[in-house]
């Protein structure tokens, strides 16, 4: 640390950042309901969702863990990652067609309410099961990234213990979530969006400069540079950035971590109807790749200013972007850089925290289940009151559940500061492969074919899918890397485990006529 940004200069605005994020959410965490906090009454604005979702989407580990990936150690690394990208459009085309009509027309609150309509009780505490396990994992796995960020350059020189700041963050975000829930990230998120895009495009436009290039210089410069290759054609066997295994992969991971995801379809719901919700969706395609071509674009230039100066690379590349913007590009950039990691992060990590207790409350407490109706108008006082003392104990418990979940990600967290050397982006992608693949195949099935299963043997099929995808994974290492085309493999054998346990269901002759 220099002394150009000093830790208690960080703290200062923090303090004042989180300051307003509290504002904003005692403004909009007046009075909300349940149907408040889990879908934001269904009204918000198409516009303001799709805006919103970029920070849901774009976490911690976009911010920093992608730059460090494009000059990173590995075969054909550069901005391989586009590939993926463009695999995302697939991916988002199909939800905006296929899934979210879908979803609307069931009016659902937790999506995989359909499993329950389609093959019953036990597919559909499985699939929820499974995202809960996913989304936790992922979510922590983000925040992870940037609390560990955060204590090597702020709260270590400060003696803060790694314990200690990763609890305070997650207070923070229990703090303005646990009252106004999706009502109030929609919001939250939003000013979070605007936060990081800044940083990005500040520190891009920082870094041309120091550079020596012009504005209109800095693309041409990157996209010649040996870390400006987008495609890779060659060697499928052994590449896992191949451009067939990234554009799959990203299309399934599209379909399986946005699609078949509790927390970013809980955005999506939240629109007024299903138009709108699919504008949302396309307008969304657009910012996401400008987005990661501008990340991918802040990652080149960081390799190309580090060899300039003959900086050393650090061992962990997730620490290129926070080393160069504290130590060499100023105060305007290290407080930029501070802003977009904490906007980033929370932005993401305060929509998963929703999205958990979401899936818990209807999924597994059956909230909705519970209380189905509001009482007519006629209804006496014994029924008003009986009413509202089932909703106020409900959300007495969905406050509960929601700081359930924010201790678990503390204690994952911690223990991913003592296991993980990876970077994380790699470490995401490995855990949505082994866990979203038997979501992606239960939907699927679900989708396109018109049998019905045997429910009770669900579970099974779904826990032995990720252990088989293991082994064949580690059988096929020494001749073909599977990248991330795990979670197509592991989506495939649960489809093919389904269909084992599958029937066609034989109508009566009353019910054909």
């Amino acid at each position: 640390m220099t002394g150009h940004l000093t830790p208690a200069l960080v703290l200062i605005v923090l303090f004042l950042y989180f300051a307003m994020l509290v504002g904003v959410a005692w403004f909009t965490g007046r009075n909300v309901g349940n149907e408040g906090f889990f879908l934001a009454n269904r009204r918000v604005p198409w516009y303001v969702v799709a805006y919103a979702m970029i920070g849901t989407s774009i976490s911690g580990v976009t911010f920093i863990s992608i730059p460090g990936k494009v000059g990173g150690t590995g075969l054909n690394m550069a901005f391989s990652y586009m590939q993926v990208v463009l695999g995302y459009l697939a991916g988002y085309f199909f939800i905006a067609t296929v899934l979210m009509p879908l979803y609307y027309r069931l009016q659902l609150t937790s999506i995989y309410g359909y499993l329950e309509q389609r093959f019953g009780h036990w597919s559909h505490q499985t699939g929820s099961a499974f995202f809960l396990l996913s989304r936790t994992l992922g979510s922590a796995a983000r925040m992870f990234l940037a609390a560990s960020v955060l204590q090597m350059f702020v709260f270590s020189p400060l003696g803060v213990p790694f314990a200690v700041t990763v609890t305070l963050m997650l207070a923070l975000i229990y703090g303005y979530t646990f009252k106004g829930g999706l009502k109030t990230i929609i919001w939250t998120d939003t000013i979070m969006t605007t936060f990081f895009l800044a940083a990005l495009v500040f520190t891009v436009v920082t870094i041309g400069k120091a550079l020596d290039f012009q504005y209109g210089d800095i693309i041409p410069a990157v996209t010649g540079s040996k870390y400006g290759q987008v495609f890779f054609f060659d060697n499928f066997l052994s590449d896992p950035n191949h451009f067939v295994k990234q554009f799959v992969s990203g299309a399934l991971i599209a379909i399986a971590m946005t699609g078949l995801d509790q927390d970013l379809m809980q955005k999506n719901l939240a629109c007024k109807n299903i138009r709108e919700a699919q504008k949302n969706m396309f307008v969304f395609c657009i910012y996401l790749v400008i987005i990661n071509f501008l990340f991918l674009t802040l990652g080149a230039l960081l390799y190309l200013y580090a060899n300039g100066l003959g900086l050393e690379i650090p061992e962990r590349t997730d620490h290129l972007y926070p080393k160069i913007a504290f130590e060499h590009l100023g105060l305007g950039a290290g407080i930029f850089f501070i802003l977009g990691l904490i906007a980033s992060t929370y932005a993401s990590s305060d929509s998963a925290l929703t999205a958990l207790t979401t899936s818990f409350c209807v999924d597994f407490l059956h909230f909705e289940k519970k209380i189905s109706v509001q009482p007519h108008e006629y209804a006496d006082e014994a029924e008003l009151m009986a009413y509202q003392h089932a909703v106020l104990s409900q959300q007495r418990i969905r406050s509960w559940v929601h700081l359930g979940f924010s201790i678990l990600f503390i204690l994952i967290i911690l223990a991913l500061n003592a296991l993980s050397s990876d970077a994380v982006i790699n470490l995401i992608f490995k855990i949505a492969g082994y866990t979203y693949g038997p979501l992606l195949g239960l939907f699927m099935f679900g989708l396109f074919t018109g049998l019905k299963i045997r429910d009770n043997w669900a579970p099974l099929v779904c826990v032995l899918a990720p252990l088989l995808t293991w082994v064949i994974e580690v059988s096929c290492k020494q001749w073909f890397d599977v990248g991330f085309l795990t979670i197509l493999i592991n989506g495939l054998i649960t489809f093919f485990g389904l269909w084992v346990i599958s029937y066609r269901e034989v109508k009566t002759w009353e019910e054909n006529f």
